[in-house]
């Protein structure tokens, strides 16, 4: 498939007699979409009921006339001010109660009724009058759910919602008194309308009361996104996309992309390195200009998977941002090898945000390709190299990778809730063993919880997967290749509560006697090296150990073909473990200097230089954010 490029578009932002110059200047770069709308109402529909489609419908002609291929934005992560005058309940409360007041974006409770009509309605209107036009040939539905922290809502109307879900899932208050294990502090319930959220409690609230206030609170999110995908199918037959956020956990992206037909997200590398990583000042510093190694590309394969294979980025950051603590900008090179690497896991389009800097508001200093006086910003050019580069390589297809990582958004909220330990972080357990399979030269599929086949992997890790379901245990059951759990691995029941029989992982006799949480510093030695941090299992069974502690405790045990880990691995044990894994299935690893990256496609293996310096390796050179690929033999 042939990759593409495009820009954010804000004409609402610019006065119209540039319109048609800047629509110019984008395709002369080399660019072919461009997106507009989603933050729009305001203008749209300035009072209630009120329609001005003047500026809208011109900047579709103008952006379509010059050969752009327009993404259609549904508006509704910024509601206008006279939204909250007709629905003044409409505001999402956060845990303390207080409202997340009208001022900047994303103020709205997914559960509120009349806002969802509200949503709606404006979908509808803007579906009716674009979604036969040829120039629209995508739509994206609102905007980066969950970012700023707006999933959850301690709201009035998320709890009438909570309510109801609870009632619809159970059935009875005597159900949801035993799987709550209710008994516990006196915590029965004797109707649905006396539950209230889990906040504000005097300690600790039951955690499957937690757990599925978060299954509600994901589902609301995707019965909203569902709300918009089914009336744009009824007007419109080009592809619906939403844009995801790196590292946002707070509701299911597998059931959200579920109703859609490409997921996309927006990735912001040296934004991301300083405010999402858990990685020390050192780390940080030697990639702060370059961004994590493996950051960008973890989310790469996550959300090719969430897009049943079809995925893009819908921004990338082509200068210094403005949201993160230190705002860099990338060394030179990086746009383009950002650009690159998306396309080497299968991106069919890379959107840069945004197409001109705005010199007001929030975002006034946030880069975009354009300097705020129309000046070309460094981002450009790069975008301008990586587009005569696509049309000079052969199309980029994917192949399937020998190595498979799932992940599970409820595992996430499951650890989130009762952590056992400050540092236990499921999205960090997950990303330290997918970051040890790229320093082996590894390429990775992410999969999801529920798939349930896993006959092309060679290896498969489950990470932190709070429970197997059937469809997967099915799966690993058939599994010609090899399975390594842990730590953590089927450790609950779907109700929250701990399994007291059974193993963690179908083809072994094993499960945890009892756990611990380990404090920085108190580490637990590995005899083949490296070490158990944050987290170790003690584990009841009789499957042959494979390694143990200094101190003599089983640390992985199994057979060559089914293993469980019994504690989070630091990297040198990982790296280690996985290599001699990979090896005794056949699996050609290559471990690769730090900051060197290698991804395979269906055609060309890909080289990426995060460094800052010129990294030589397998005899090839690379420069700093230096990107090389050659012919798979």
């Amino acid at each position: 498939m042939k990759r593409s490029l495009g820009t954010c578009y804000y004409p609402e932002h610019w006065p119209e007699d540039i319109w048609a110059r800047d629509a110019e200047r984008m395709v002369e770069a080399g660019l072919s979409w461009v997106r507009i709308g989603e933050f729009g109402w305001s203008r749209l529909e300035p009072r209630p009921g009120e329609l001005d489609w003047r500026w809208l419908d011109t900047a579709v002609e103008v952006l379509g006339q010059a050969g752009l291929k327009i993404i259609m934005g549904t508006p509704t992560a910024t509601p206008p001010r006279w939204m909250l005058d007709k629905w003044p309940d409409m505001l999402a409360r956060d845990a303390q109660g207080q409202e997340r007041k009208f001022g900047s974006r994303r103020h709205y409770c997914f559960s509120h009724v009349g806002y969802r009509h509200e949503s709606a309605r404006i979908t509808e209107l803007m579906a009716l009058r674009y979604g036969g036009h040829p120039a629209v040939v995508a739509w994206q539905t609102d905007n980066e759910y969950g970012c700023h922290d707006t999933t959850l809502s301690y709201s009035a109307a998320a709890q009438a919602g909570f309510r109801a879900w609870l009632a619809d899932r159970y059935g009875s208050i005597e159900a949801l008194n035993r799987a709550w294990g209710n008994v516990f502090w006196s915590m029965d319930y004797e109707r649905f309308d006396q539950i209230d959220l889990p906040n504000l409690t005097v300690t600790e609230a039951n955690p499957v009361h937690w757990l599925d206030f978060q299954r509600f609170s994901s589902d609301q999110v995707v019965a909203f996104n569902r709300i918009q995908a089914e009336i744009l199918r009824r007007h419109t037959e080009v592809p619906l996309i939403h844009n995801y956020m790196g590292r946002i956990t707070d509701f299911d992206h597998y059931q959200v992309g579920a109703d859609l037909d490409i997921a996309s997200w927006d990735s912001y590398p040296l934004g991301f390195l300083e405010d999402r990583s858990d990685d020390g000042d050192g780390w940080k510093l030697r990639f702060s200009r370059q961004g994590d190694p493996d950051f960008q590309a973890f989310h790469h394969d996550l959300y090719r998977s969430v897009g049943k294979g079809r995925w893009w980025v819908m921004e990338q950051q082509p200068g210094p941002v403005n949201w993160a603590p230190y705002n860099p900008a990338p060394l030179p090179g990086m746009v383009r090898l950002w650009s690159w690497e998306a396309f080497a896991h299968g991106a069919e389009m890379v959107c840069y945000f945004r197409w001109r800097q705005a010199p007001f508001a929030q975002e006034q200093m946030h880069a975009g390709l354009l300097r705020p006086d129309s000046v070309d910003a460094p981002g450009l050019e790069e975008a301008r190299v990586v587009a005569s580069e696509i049309d000079m390589l052969p199309d980029v297809g994917t192949a399937c990778a020998p190595v498979a990582l799932v992940f599970d958004y409820e595992s996430a909220w499951s650890w989130k809730i009762q952590p056992q330990g400050a540092s236990f972080d499921y999205f960090r357990l997950v990303f330290e063993q997918y970051r040890a399979l790229r320093a082996l030269g590894l390429s990775v599929d992410i999969l999801p919880p529920d798939c349930d086949d896993l006959a092309a992997y060679a290896l498969v890790l489950l990470p932190g997967l709070m429970t197997i379901g059937e469809r997967l245990e099915r799966a690993i059951e058939a599994c010609p290749g090899a399975v390594l759990a842990g730590p953590r691995t089927g450790a609950k029941t779907i109700d929250f509560a701990l399994r007291t029989s059974g193993s963690v992982l179908p083809g072994l006799n094993t499960r945890p006697a009892y756990v611990e949480s380990l404090r920085p510093g108190a580490g637990r030695a590995l005899q083949q090296g490296g070490s158990f941090e944050h987290w170790v299992e003690t584990l009841d069974g009789d499957d042959p150990v494979l390694e143990r502690t200094v101190c003599g405790k089983a640390a992985r045990v199994g057979t060559a073909q089914r293993q469980y880990l019994a504690g989070w691995a630091d990297q040198a044990a990982l790296v280690r473990i996985l290599e001699s894994i990979c090896v005794a299935q056949g699996i050609a690893v290559m471990r690769l200097p730090q900051g060197l990256r290698r991804r395979d496609t269906d055609q060309h293996r890909f080289l990426f230089n995060y460094g800052a310096e010129p990294v030589t390796f397998d005899g090839i050179t690379l420069a700093p954010a230096g990107v090389h690929w050659q012919p798979l033999l």
